[in-house]
């Protein structure tokens, strides 16, 4: 299973493309409207309005074999806690080895922005950005794909 947090994702094209070539269901969750498919392999999941209400629900479906694409590194902390494989749209890989200085950046721009010392402007989405993002997704659904599979070590 996939699962994004789709509110305001980039490349939601990019995580059907490569959900249907892998055979992998897709859960776009969001406070509100999703284009409805009728692809009986995408979930279009909408959330209250109440702050952090997508997040909260995909950090309590996502688990171990899942796929979670967020650029919301408190989510990503989150998923990765639960096991989940986790990714950003740019292709940024969240795992053990990183969340804790992912997050601990993010709370300083956060901060710095906070006290006027940073305008917080952030890149633009390049198409650079939009081919590392389905290498990466495709790397992370084999792995999900296999840790599916009883015994394969892959």
């Amino acid at each position: 299973m996939i699962y994004v947090d789709a509110d305001a994702c980039p490349v939601k094209p990019e995580i059907l493309r490569v959900a249907e070539r892998h055979g992998l269901e897709v859960t776009f969750v969001a406070n509100s409207g999703l284009r409805p498919s009728r692809d009986p392999m995408v979930k279009n999941v909408i959330v209250s309005g109440a702050f952090d209400a997508a997040d909260d629900w995909i950090a309590e479906h996502a688990g171990p074999g899942d796929v979670v694409v967020t650029a919301d590194v408190p989510l990503a902390g989150r998923c990765v806690a639960n096991s989940a494989l986790v990714t950003g749209p740019t292709g940024r890989v969240f795992d053990e080895t990183n969340i804790g200085v992912a997050t601990a950046m993010r709370n300083l721009g956060q901060h710095l922005r906070e006290t006027g010392e940073s305008k917080g402007y952030n890149a633009a989405f390049s198409p650079r950005d939009r081919s590392q993002f389905l290498e990466t997704l495709d790397r992370l659904c084999r792995r999900a794909k296999n840790a599916m599979i009883p015994g394969d070590k892959s």
